[in-house]
Order: C-alpha cells, then sequence, then structure tokens
C-alpha cells in the first residue's frame, strides 16, 4: 500500500496556466518599471552632476505613490481587477514613451537642461500615479488566478520573480546605456510594458469577491488599516522590510560610485547592477526546493541583518569586484526577505482585503525604495556618498537588533501551520 508524500511539490503553482502568465506579465512589468528608474536615474545624473537630483526622482515618485495608496486599495477592492490593471499598463506605457522623446536629441535638441529636467520629474510623478493603483491591483489578481491550497508556492514564485525583474532591469540599463544609449534603452522599456499588455490579455476577467460593494471610503480604509496595525505578524515584516529599504538603498548612488569613486563607466555600472540579479536569482532556485516558511521569523531578521552588512561592505569598499561581490550578496540576502515577507502577506490577509492591504504595502516598502533613495541622495549631498551607504547599513543593522530583542513573537514566527491548513485547502 502507498501513501501520499507530504514532500512540497516546488512546481505546484506552475502548474495553472493562468499563473504562469501571470508569472510573465509580473516579470516584465516589473522588468520594465526597475529599468526606466535606472535609465533616467543616469540620464538626470549626467545632466546634473549633482547626488541631490537623484534622490528628487525618488520624491516625485513617491508622493504621489503614497499620498493616493490607501484610496487605490480601497478602488482596488471594488472593483473588477483585470480592467484595471490593463488601465495601469497603459498608463505606464504613455508614461515610458513620453521619456523616450524626453532622450532623443531629435526631439529636445533645442531645450535647455532644466526643460528637460523638469519634464523627467513631470512624468515620473505621474508614474508615481499609476503605481499607486498597480501594487495592490497585482497583489489582489494573483489570489485570483490559483486556489487556495497553492498560495505559498505561488507566493514563492510571484515573489522570485519580482526579485529578479527588480535587479535584472537595472541590470540590463546598466549595459544597454553603454550598448545603445539612454534613448533607445528606453525604447525596450516600451516594449517590455507591451509585453506585459500582452501577457494580460491572456488571463480571463475575474469576478469580484468583496462582501461590501459600496462601502464608503471611510469605513473601508479603516477596516484596511485596522487589520494592519492590530496583526502584529504583518505590521513587523512590512515596518522590518521598510527600514531595510528605506535606510539600505545604496543602489540609488550608484552612479555615483560607477562615475566618480570607483570609475568604472556605463560598463561597471552595468556589472554592479547585475551583481543583485545574480543573488536573487539563487534565491529563486532555493527557495522553490527549500520551502522557507519553516522558523520564517528567524530567517527573515537572518536575511535583512546580512543585508545591511553588505550594504556596509558595498560603501567602504574600494575595489570594483569587492564591490560587486557586496552587491550579489545584497541581492541573494534581499530575496529571501521579499519571499518570505510576500508569504506572510499571501497568508494571512483575507481576500476582500488584499487591495487595501496591499496599498498599504505599498506604503511601506514599495515606496520606500523611492523615499530610500532620496534619502541616500540627500545624505550623499550632506555627509559624502560613502558615508551615506555606511550610515544608511548600520541603521538596519541596528533595526535588525532591536526587532530580534523586543519582539519575541516575531522572532519565533513560524508559517509552517498557516502553510499546512492552506494545502488542504480543496
Amino acid at each position: 500500500m502507498t501513501t501520499k508524500s507530504n514532500k512540497p511539490d516546488p512546481y505546484q503553482a506552475l502548474r495553472y496556466r493562468e499563473f504562469n502568465v501571470f508569472l510573465i506579465l509580473r516579470f516584465a512589468m516589473v522588468f520594465a518599471w526597475s529599468m526606466q528608474f535606472i535609465v533616467i536615474e543616469w540620464e538626470v545624473y549626467s545632466l546634473t552632476k549633482n547626488p541631490l537630483s537623484l534622490g528628487i526622482i525618488g520624491l516625485m515618485e513617491v508622493i504621489p505613490a503614497v499620498g493616493m495608496a490607501l484610496f487605490a486599495g480601497h478602488i482596488v477592492d471594488q472593483r473588477e481587477k483585470k480592467g484595471l490593471l490593463v488601465k495601469c499598463i497603459l498608463g505606464f506605457s504613455i508614461i515610458s514613451f513620453g521619456l523616450f522623446l524626453l532622450t532623443w536629441p531629435k526631439v529636445v535638441g533645442g531645450w535647455s537642461s532644466n526643460v528637460i529636467l523638469y519634464s523627467i520629474y513631470a512624468l515620473v510623478f505621474f508614474g508615481g500615479l499609476v503605481r499607486a493603483f498597480m501594487g495592490p491591483t497585482i497583489f489582489s489578481l494573483l489570489s485570483l488566478i490559483i486556489p487556495k491550497k497553492a498560495y505559498p508556492n505561488a507566493a514563492t514564485w510571484s515573489s522570485s520573480v519580482w526579485q529578479i525583474g527588480a535587479v535584472m532591469g537595472p541590470a540590463l540599463a546598466g549595459f544597454s546605456i553603454n550598448w545603445i544609449g539612454v534613448h533607445w534603452s528606453m525604447c525596450l522599456v516600451f516594449g517590455f510594458s507591451i509585453l506585459s499588455l500582452i501577457a494580460l490579455s491572456q488571463i480571463s476577467t475575474k469576478p469580484i469577491i468583496n462582501p461590501k460593494i459600496g462601502e464608503s471610503i471611510k469605513d473601508s480604509l479603516t477596516e484596511g488599516l485596522t487589520f494592519v496595525f492590530k496583526n502584529k505578524i504583518v505590521l513587523g515584516a512590512l515596518s522590518l522590510d521598510m527600514i531595510a529599504v528605506l535606510f539600505g538603498g545604496a543602489v540609488a548612488l550608484l552612479p555615483v560610485f560607477a562615475q566618480d569613486i570607483l570609475k568604472v563607466g556605463s560598463e561597471g555600472f552595468g556589472i554592479l547592477r547585475a551583481a543583485p540579479a545574480v543573488g536573487a536569482f539563487i534565491t529563486m532556485i532555493v527557495s522553490a526546493y527549500v520551502p522557507l516558511y519553516k522558523n520564517a521569523g528567524k530567517k527573515l531578521l537572518i536575511a535583512i541583518f546580512v543585508f545591511g552588512l553588505s550594504i556596509i561592505l558595498f560603501g567602504l569598499s574600494t575595489y570594483f569586484w569587492l564591490s560587486v561581490f557586496a552587491l550579489f550578496l545584497s541581492g541573494l540576502a534581499d530575496g529571501i526577505s521579499v519571499v518570505i515577507r510576500q508569504t506572510i502577506l499571501q497568508l494571512k490577509t483575507p481576500d476582500h482585503m488584499r487591495g487595501r492591504v496591499g496599498a498599504v504595502n505599498s506604503i511601506f516598502v514599495g515606496s520606500s525604495n523611492e523615499l530610500g533613495a532620496f534619502e541616500s541622495g540627500a545624505t550623499a549631498k550632506l555627509m559624502g556618498a560613502v558615508t551615506s551607504v555606511v550610515f544608511g547599513g548600520s541603521v538596519t543593522l541596528l533595526t535588525v537588533v532591536v526587532t530580534a530583542l523586543k519582539s519575541p513573537t516575531f522572532r519565533n514566527l513560524d508559517l509552517h501551520r498557516d502553510m499546512e491548513d492552506h494545502q488542504k485547502l480543496e
């Protein structure tokens, strides 16, 4: 007599066709957005030679993204997800095409640097508005295309693909700037946004499962915020990752390190940007076979601690390949952190609140990338790029230590029971 194996299936979620399409969509969109941000960073720093201008890019995106996030979460929970995502991707495509034109010498040849700069800032600002809706929509759509029993495995694959796109986009940006220039690099961004739209067309329209359609914005937002701030596990995961991204955002200063400190030019910039991608890729492969839900709290704390150490090492390094290794290590650690955090959110969030929780997630973590860019740019202006990076890494380490000592509940978090409960659901 044979018995059914309890060994986790690393490809469980991949057995659903729409989920595979979703992964293509998510990779293409994250890749395009991340690549665009880096291409624009390079162009803006080339125009200004001022590290503060890199911070302003992040600020221009984060202001509308944070300001509209909660409202966007309410809308996402009230509306059909595929239609909303189509509008978001179309909005991003228009913005990327606008940036393509702004980096075309035939179009802006007679414009002053300030006019070009402010036009770029304006398009980045509108991109922040689009982003406010896109994050919660994608987070909500994921739960509608797979059964509950596959949530943990789907969270692992989705988070890993997000991480790969988030680091491979910038990596290709560094190389493409050297190979084909800023202008045609933006053309690639536009192409990937169209690819994501094509992929989305292969996903069917999903039902709205919120039982409170027509609920007032005030009541809706109150319910969402109350859930997040009363759930110590969700709040802890979001807060910890936010601090790490906010103060450990050394990658925002890579144009400064590549051009002025390591002096490796655009080609070296591409290698530096590619290093975290390798670490993230390893995370994706390993996490599919070695589930991270057991002792999740300890693993998350260790991953973010290693991330902080790698950022400090990068800031202190004056050797190119040591800097590359430090960034590789940061990608490896950050990938683990992302997978665990997304698994926590997928397992702990009720279906009818995914838009609002996704919106809070975008405030805590998603937008902290841009706030981190502003923090890094501002501190680099005040204390120098190296000191800024080391300071950020040190704050990350301190946050991990305080969390580990003050929050035994989070430190001892284990998602094994949650995972088993979802696996039993048919």
